[in-house]
């Protein structure tokens, strides 16, 4: 009973949700790409409109489809001037223009929303960030993680390691899209294995933190998930075409087709559409859909105080002081943010990716110039970051 009314919840979120969906995965040859535009004499410009011209920003966005993106979508924001453009196709086999209106999965910026959240409870004196996880949910968090806290879900410094999933290959990945995760069962998985260093020693970024979170949100609220967002940020911020898809695994309303390379049913490397695919592996640390008007105008309310306020925004641009489980760096993650050094000054924001999508949000710390993207990805998981994606942050801050 409760997994259905958790599905039904989220199907009732869709907020201003348009008539159709998306069709079925198609499989489409290499050549479909649009790899060989960049090296025609005809290089597609990137549609764009601002106060000024964003040179950078254009290169950023031409040539595309390519061999990395088959569209990009980007709206800068603040006192330092306005810009959106968008570039590629809609789809490969009509070649209509990307919509710039078009709703995206935006991957791990949710976790910027569950963040947000958390926080908004913590000020209602309903969540203490120092309180165990094991407090809210005992029957789930055993003795072995007894003292991982709230805020160390937040701040990926828990030591939890990552449940586990079917399948190691994007191909195998892509045959279980449709399979359903319930949350408790990804945590019971995760828990059920050695931690990974003692709460608060180290920073290891996952996804598994922010299930927790958010099944804290459920706890002490009474109330989804899916419905804590949409009451506490989509619907006082306006927000119509953000949404929590839960089970279903279209995007609802307009939105520019997602492709992911890989090997094809008859052995050959090419990109299949991926825009149909099951997000419940992620749940409250990645299924938001979104467009880039929407993010936008979070990303100022938040960066602004009017989402989380008062001093528990400061735990939003706190880093931990301690390392990176695999890099030895310094950590990079605070609570729903992270920080890098571009053009010397420090910006503030979130990227994620889900199977053919991009996404991220930025801003300096001031609000000065904020940046929305989506690229359609054609490895939106791997290892580096996509190229477009890197080009676009670099064109809107500068360089590391």
């Amino acid at each position: 009973m409760r997994n259905t009314t958790r599905a039904l919840m989220s199907t009732a979120l869709v907020l201003g949700a348009a008539a159709g969906v998306a069709a079925g995965p198609a499989v489409l040859p290499a050549a479909a790409t649009g790899g060989s535009t960049a090296a025609s004499p005809a290089c597609p410009a990137p549609s764009w409109r601002g106060a000024h011209a964003e040179p950078a920003l254009e290169a950023a966005l031409a040539c595309l489809p390519s061999a990395d993106a088959t569209a990009a979508l980007v709206r800068v924001g603040g006192r330092e001037g306005v810009w959106r453009g968008s570039s590629g196709v809609h789809d490969l086999e009509s070649g209509r223009p990307a919509d710039p209106a078009a709703r995206f999965r935006a991957g791990s910026v949710t976790k910027v929303f569950t963040a947000a959240v958390v926080l908004q409870l913590a000020r209602e004196g309903r969540v203490a960030l120092d309180r165990t996880a094991r407090s809210y949910l005992p029957e789930l968090i055993p003795a072995s993680y007894g003292g991982v806290t709230v805020r160390q879900l937040l701040n990926h410094t828990h030591g939890i390691p990552a449940p586990d999933f079917p399948g190691t290959t994007v191909e195998e990945w892509y045959a279980n899209r449709f399979q359903r995760h319930e949350p408790e069962d990804m945590v019971r998985s995760a828990v059920s294995k050695k931690r990974e260093f003692a709460p608060g020693e180290r920073q290891h970024y996952l996804n598994i933190g922010y299930v927790v979170a958010g099944l804290i949100v459920e706890r002490v609220t009474g109330d989804s998930y899916e419905h804590q967002v949409a009451r506490r940020i989509l619907k006082p911020l306006g927000l119509r075409d953000t949404y929590v898809p839960g089970t279903d695994p279209r995007i609802v309303g307009p939105h520019n087709h997602g492709y992911q390379t890989m090997t094809l049913d008859d052995g050959t490397t090419g990109l299949r559409d991926v825009s149909v695919w099951g997000t419940t592996d992620g749940w409250a640390a990645g299924d938001i859909i979104s467009t880039t008007a929407d993010l936008e105008r979070f990303t100022r309310a938040l960066f602004g105080g009017r989402v989380v306020r008062g001093p528990l925004l400061e735990e939003m641009f706190t880093l931990p002081k301690v390392a990176d489980l695999k890099s030895g760096a310094p950590a990079a993650y605070s609570v729903g943010l992270s920080m890098k050094k571009l053009g010397g000054r420090e910006v503030w924001g979130k990227t994620g990716g889900r199977w053919g999508y991009n996404a991220a949000i930025a801003s300096t710390r001031d609000g000065s110039r904020t940046l929305v993207y989506s690229v359609n990805s054609t490895n939106a998981k791997g290892q580096d970051m996509n190229e477009v994606a890197q080009n676009i942050m670099v064109a809107a801050y500068g360089r590391p």
